[in-house]
């Protein structure tokens, strides 16, 4: 089987609902994966957005997932599992969609990777360039879900 990431909260390539966006109330969505390597000791999320005016816009950063886990509820908060970095807002944990009015659709890649390390080692509130640094060399798998949203 597959490594393979599912959000029902909208279909892949699909349009990301306003309530996971800044224009609604912010909820990270519920995810599920299965199908990972057998050798997985942990699992890394990130979501970013590469449409930005600035280049890739960091969402969401979330690592030292643990391998027996399998699914994140709706409204995940930092603090309750693994270990929450610093999304590009300046805050830990989740902040959705919030592009540019005008600006058109932007993509959203929702990026799960299956490590061969129960823990990065990093301290929580890192940011993404850490976090790729931590990743090095760690990575068994990857599997992303892509969502568009855009602000009118």
């Amino acid at each position: 089987m597959a490594f393979k990431l599912m959000i029902h909260a909208f279909a892949e390539g699909g349009v990301i609902p306003k309530l996971l966006g800044c224009e609604g109330a912010d909820l990270a969505p519920s995810l599920e994966w299965s199908g990972e390597p057998r050798d997985t000791r942990s699992f890394a999320l990130i979501v970013d957005d590469p449409d930005a005016p600035g280049g890739i816009w960091n969402h969401w950063l979330l690592w030292d997932i643990p391998a027996s886990l399998h699914a994140l509820a709706q409204g995940f908060k930092p603090g309750q599992l693994g270990e929450s970095g610093t999304n590009d807002f300046g805050k830990l944990g989740y902040n959705g969609p919030c592009p540019p009015r005008g600006h058109g659709p932007h993509r959203y890649f929702f990026k799960l990777q299956a490590l061969d390390v129960p823990s990065l080692g990093l301290r929580a509130g890192a940011k993404r360039a850490a976090l790729d640094r931590a990743l090095y060399r760690h990575v068994l798998a990857k599997t992303e879900y892509m969502g568009r949203y855009e602000r009118h």
